[in-house]
């Protein structure tokens, strides 16, 4: 196995995360109002899952061994690309967690930057994610040695040991068997192409 395939696998995740985020943006963008409890949970899954253990490895692992090597200018340009769209993930989801304190606060008008920040990072993860794993994870694996991909992989196995992603994965899976009960007696299932897509 290459280090960049545990990556990939997290990134299936972070996509199903993503669609629950896009489900509930959609309902609350007709309601005017939203979940704050569930605001908390989807932040808590990107600072902690997409965050810490998945961009963790990616800055502290791969991206720490990668720039020790004489890569190509477009391979360096992607990865600070990359570095900084970490960056603003972090800002953004720093936006949202201020903007759903407001709101629980008594600040309605709040929902708007609530509703503003949820739709950037909808929009966000799907690139992100698609430019590493087309465009960047498996060109670079080049670069390094087939002793030195070993080496990588068990770091991320160390690095794993101090995270919990079972707590997630069934996070993830309780939300989408509650929202397909909410569903199953309506013939429009919005959320069918969301919760089935799993890679």
């Amino acid at each position: 196995m290459m280090p960049i395939a545990p990556l990939m696998i997290e990134h299936r995740l972070i996509e199903r995360m993503i669609s629950l985020v896009k489900w509930h943006l959609e309902q609350w963008q007709s309601e005017k109002k939203v979940d704050p409890s569930f605001i908390e949970s989807a932040v808590d899954f990107i600072r902690t899952y997409a965050d810490q253990c998945h961009h963790g490895k990616e800055e502290n692992i791969l991206f720490r061994k990668l720039s020790k090597k004489p890569i190509s200018k477009d391979h360096r340009r992607i990865m600070n690309e990359l570095l900084e769209e970490h960056r603003w993930g972090r800002k953004t989801t720093g936006k949202l967690i201020e903007a759903n304190n407001n709101y629980q606060n008594g600040d309605a008008g709040a929902v708007v930057s609530i509703l503003e920040c949820m739709k950037s990072l909808v929009e966000f993860y799907p690139k992100h994610i698609e430019k590493e794993d087309r465009h960047f994870f498996r060109p670079i694996m080049k670069y390094f040695s087939k002793e030195e991909k070993e080496a990588m992989l068990n770091e991320e196995y160390r690095f794993d040991r101090m995270l919990i992603h079972e707590i997630y994965q069934n996070y993830i899976e309780k939300n989408e068997e509650k929202l397909r009960n909410t569903f199953a007696d309506k013939r429009d299932q919005p959320l069918n192409s969301a919760v089935n897509n799993k890679n």
